[in-house]
């Protein structure tokens, strides 16, 4: 482990908008049952680019949300892969 607060700091955000992205999924699944306002896509696929992609991942999997859409089918697990080569090379650099 490590006592770097740059890390710390960053851990911090990835948690932050994982929950936050798979919470968004199961409340506009919900709005959308009910036939509600719903929360934009936009803001869906930038909740992913700003950390929370597995959390997204994980919403529309869980909540068998947006599995239609290839915006998101294709886009959140691109957007994970990206964000997962950019940790690689910061970690071997």
């Amino acid at each position: 482990m490590t006592d770097d607060p740059m890390m710390i700091l960053f851990a911090l955000w990835v948690v932050f908008w994982n929950l936050l992205a798979y919470l968004m999924f199961w409340l506009d699944k919900q709005y959308a049952r009910k036939d509600m306002w719903r929360i934009p896509e936009k803001t869906l696929i930038i909740s992913a680019l700003l950390g929370g992609s597995v959390g997204a991942l994980l919403g529309m999997k869980h909540f068998r949300h947006k599995t239609k859409h290839p915006k998101f089918t294709l886009g959140i697990p691109a957007i994970l892969i990206v964000q997962a080569v950019c940790i690689a090379v910061y970690i071997i650099t």
